[in-house]
């Protein structure tokens, strides 16, 4: 039985502290904030509640696991699972309004060919197997297993696009698959979205950048009762009846090293936490080498609404509007219907969310917020008309929150293979021994599901060491 200090109390990082627990060793967690979940962050006044952070769960099976390895209640006894369904609705530049059913593969096809017509959602369709033959060829190394030391194969994208024009050369981003293959601008923004919503640049990102909208689409869209958070809350108590102890306001600045292993956390002031292993699932500049950051990653500004008058009978829980302004190209809408988020049943919380390069939010130049959420909140009535008579008042949130709440402005991406190995996170295990990653900015990379995988990761190589080879 090991003595193991995590440095954070993010998802990853309770995912890593309940498995090491259940397997004998004596697991302390230590958070520089005042509370637990990372990201997954919550804002709360007047009786209105909020997500700050993610507003739904992909992959559910990873918490399910999670659960089931750690305890007798599986994850739906300890919270409420909802399916979203529609899981989207999608307003285009040009009008066109598309209701897209969840998990689903033939309905979307349907939906996208009712909409947009002249052949559209087949050619969704046929982009769809081939983002299914990626999601088969990464699968396995880019989530289910630790990053292999060769990572040379997945330097290369493992999207096989259609070759296209007198040269036949293929497309290697995720723009030019939607040039050459959906060939429709609504389609191109649908595609674009997936990509945006992980922080990504269409334009920029590797063509593998379909698994994206394939994981989507074929294992559906949830939402946890009570707001995400609750499934945070959740993971907190499992970690607490499996003995993992919890120190807030102890902010970890580097990890302790003596003849060439760790030896445990040093703490601001100087203490030292004695440790066998540890676990580092948050940004410590003296414990995570410098990692590869993208040259403008991107955060997040998210607005919260306190609006008058109930949530309307038949109303979607998630709408994207797709606009051609290119300081401000989607604005996800979150609607959801949970009477734990509002005072009564004459009110709504509604989540406005937008992607931002986090250089333009975290300087001496960030002053901007007001009217960014201006137009923030314009965009936003098409999905709610009559939006900003409605408003009683509002929170915005910044990537300059972000920094101040977790340490980092931006929001990490998952793995994606392709762009020579520039979007791979920093491996599980570290060049020190007995040091090892979990949390957004490690393999596989951010996300909530992803989160959860590196926790059962950096968990898996502590337990049973060098023969680790992941889920079977």
């Amino acid at each position: 039985m090991a003595q193991i200090a995590v440095i954070g109390a993010g998802m990853g990082a309770m995912a890593a502290a309940a498995r090491l627990a259940v397997a004998g060793h004596r697991v302390t967690v230590y958070e520089r904030s005042s509370t637990y979940g990372g990201s997954v962050g919550r804002f709360e006044r007047d009786g209105f509640a909020f997500d700050t952070g993610p507003g739904l769960l992909h992959l559910p099976a990873v918490y399910r696991d999670l659960f089931v390895k750690t305890g007798r209640e599986p994850l739906e006894e300890c919270v409420e699972l909802v399916q979203v369904d529609p899981s989207s609705r999608h307003l285009f530049a040009d009008g066109t309004d598309v209701l897209l059913p969840d998990a689903s593969r033939a309905g979307v096809v349907d939906a996208l060919d009712a909409a947009l017509g002249g052949g559209a959602g087949a050619r969704w369709g046929a982009f769809m197997d081939r983002a299914r033959e990626t999601w088969d060829r990464t699968r396995r190394p880019l989530l289910e297993e630790p990053l292999p030391a060769d990572t040379a194969a997945l330097r290369h994208d493992r999207y096989p696009a259609l070759r296209t024009g007198l040269l036949r050369r293929t497309a290697t981003t995720l723009g030019e698959v939607a040039d050459r293959e959906l060939r429709d601008p609504r389609l191109a923004a649908l595609l674009g979205s997936y990509a945006l919503s992980y922080g990504f640049d269409p334009l920029n990102a590797p063509a593998s950048a379909a698994v994206l909208p394939y994981m989507e689409q074929t294992f559906g869209s949830w939402y946890v009762r009570g707001g995400m958070r609750a499934l945070a809350d959740a993971l907190y108590r499992r970690c607490l009846a499996r003995k993992v102890g919890f120190v807030f306001r102890a902010e970890v600045t580097g990890a302790a090293e003596k003849d060439g292993r760790v030896c445990g956390v040093e703490l601001a002031g100087g203490r030292l936490e004695p440790a066998d292993q540890v676990v580092a699932a948050a940004p410590v500049p003296a414990v995570r080498w410098p990692h590869r950051e993208r040259d403008a990653y991107t955060g997040r500004v998210v607005v919260c609404l306190a609006l008058r008058g109930g949530r309307p009978a038949g109303t979607v829980h998630r709408t994207v509007v797709h606009r051609t302004d290119e300081a401000l190209p989607m604005v996800t809408v979150l609607r959801p219907d949970d009477p734990a988020l509002v005072p009564g049943g004459a009110y709504e919380s509604v989540t406005l969310t937008a992607t931002v390069p986090v250089a333009e939010w975290t300087g001496a130049g960030s002053g901007h917020t007001g009217a960014f959420a201006d137009r923030v909140v314009a965009a936003a009535e098409a999905a709610v008309p009559g939006l900003r008579g409605r408003v009683l008042w509002r929170e915005v949130r910044t990537p300059a929150d972000t920094l101040r709440e977790t340490g980092t402005p931006g929001v990490p991406g998952p793995a994606l293979a392709g762009a020579g190995g520039d979007l791979l996170p920093e491996p599980n295990r570290a060049p020190l021994p007995g040091l090892y990653f979990a949390g957004g900015w490690s393999h596989p990379g951010g996300g909530l599901a992803h989160a959860g995988m590196s926790g059962a990761l950096a968990a898996g190589l502590i337990v049973e060491g060098e023969g680790f080879r992941g889920s079977q």
